[in-house]
C-alpha cells in the first residue's frame, strides 16, 4: 500500500534586517530655518563684499573719465608738445597733445614684447616639458620668483647702465626702456604660461606620441595651440604690469616733446611719464592780458592734460585686452560637440 502523505514543507526562514526609521535622521525645522539664515547672512556678505571691491574701481574710472574727457579732442590726440609754451594756445588751436607720447608707449611696448614673449615662453617650455624637475629648473624657477619682485626702479637702472656699457654714458632711447620692460614682464610670462603648459591634459601629449609624432612638433601643434587662450591672457597681464611704468623709463628713455618715431635712437616719450611730467610742473603762468585773450591761457591746462593722457592710456589698455580677447578666440582649438 502506498501512502500518499502530502507534507507542507515550510520555507526556511530567514533573518530580516530590520527596518532602519530615516525620519529621525530628517533635518528639524529649526535646524533647516538656521541653515537658511546662514546661507542668506553668507549671500548678503558676498555681495557686499563685491560691492566693497567695486568702489576703488568706480570711483577711478569715474574720476579719470570726468576729469580727463573735458580735453580728449582730436586736436589733443594728433599734436604733440612742441612750440608749447605754459597754458597758451598754439597755432593750431589748441594747447599740445600726446601724439609723441601715444607713438612712444605703443613702440616701447612693442619692443618689450618682442623681447620678453619669446623668452618667456621658451622658458616655461623648458620648465614643463624638458626639465623633469631638476636642479636647473628649480634655480630658474627661483631667479623667475625674485624677478617678480624686483622693484621697476631697479630695472630701470639695469638697463640704464648696461646700456652705459654698451653705447657709451648717457645713451638713453627707446629701445633702453623696452629692455627694461622686458625684465619687468619676462616673470608674469613664464609665471602665467607655465601654468597653462601644466594643465593640459598628458592624454593629449601621449596620444600624439603614439602616432609616432616628435615632441618638439607635439609641443608646437597641440599643447600651445591648447593652452594659447590661457597663454594670451597671461602676456596681456604683463602688457598691463608694464605699460603704466613711469620709474624706469624716466631713466631708460627720458623725455621729449616732439615726436620721436625711431625706437633706437634718442629720447622717447611715454604716456605715463607725460602724465607725470605734466603734473609736476603745477599750474602755468599765465599774465591778465592772456587770460582775457581768445582763446584764452589756461592755468589748470597741464593738469587737464594729464587726466587725459591717464584716459588715454586706460583706453589703450582695455583695447588690448579686447584684441588678446580676439586672438585668443580665433586660434583656441576648435572642439565639436
Amino acid at each position: 500500500m502506498s501512502d500518499t502523505v502530502s507534507s507542507n514543507h515550510a520555507a526556511p526562514s530567514h533573518d530580516t534586517a530590520p527596518s532602519i526609521d530615516f525620519d529621525k535622521f530628517k533635518p528639524t525645522r529649526s535646524f533647516i530655518a538656521a541653515r537658511k539664515r546662514k546661507d542668506m547672512a553668507m549671500r548678503l556678505l558676498i555681495i557686499l563684499a563685491f560691492f566693497i571691491a567695486l568702489i576703488p574701481l568706480v570711483s577711478l574710472l569715474w574720476t579719470t573719465i570726468s576729469a580727463g574727457v573735458a580735453r580728449l579732442n582730436l586736436n589733443f590726440l594728433t599734436y604733440n608738445m612742441s612750440g608749447v609754451v605754459g597754458g597758451n594756445p598754439t597755432p593750431s588751436g589748441g594747447y599740445g597733445g600726446i601724439l609723441h607720447a601715444i607713438i612712444g608707449t605703443l613702440l616701447i611696448t612693442l619692443g618689450a614684447m618682442v623681447i620678453s614673449i619669446p623668452i618667456g615662453l621658451m622658458c616655461a617650455v623648458y620648465l614643463v616639458e624638458y626639465s623633469n624637475n631638476g636642479r636647473l629648473a628649480k634655480a630658474i624657477a627661483l631667479l623667475v620668483d625674485v624677478m617678480s619682485g624686483i622693484p621697476s626702479i631697479v630695472a630701470g637702472l639695469f638697463a640704464f647702465s648696461l646700456f652705459a656699457l654698451l653705447g657709451g654714458p648717457g645713451t638713453v632711447n627707446g629701445f633702453v626702456g623696452s629692455v627694461a620692460l622686458s625684465l619687468l614682464m619676462i616673470p608674469t610670462v613664464v609665471k602665467t604660461s607655465e601654468e597653462m603648459l601644466k594643465i593640459v591634459p598628458s592624454d593629449l601629449r601621449e596620444a600624439s606620441y603614439a602616432l609616432g609624432v616628435t615632441k618638439q612638433r607635439t609641443i608646437t601643434k597641440i599643447v600651445l595651440r591648447t593652452a594659447l587662450p590661457g597663454i594670451v591672457s597671461g602676456v596681456i597681464l604683463a602688457i598691463a604690469r608694464v605699460i603704466g611704468e613711469t620709474a624706469p623709463l624716466l631713466i631708460a628713455s627720458g623725455f621729449i616733446p616732439s615726436t620721436n618715431l625711431n625706437l633706437f635712437s634718442g629720447r622717447m616719450t611715454t604716456l605715463p611719464v607725460y602724465v607725470y611730467n605734466e603734473y609736476s610742473q603745477g599750474l602755468a603762468t599765465c599774465s591778465a592780458t592772456a587770460l582775457q585773450s581768445n582763446p584764452p591761457c589756461l592755468p589748470g591746462i597741464r593738469m587737464e592734460r594729464a587726466w587725459a593722457a591717464a584716459l588715454v592710456l586706460i583706453l589703450i589698455v582695455l583695447v588690448l585686452n579686447l584684441v588678446g580677447r580676439l586672438v585668443a578666440k580665433v586660434f583656441a582649438v576648435k572642439t565639436q560637440d
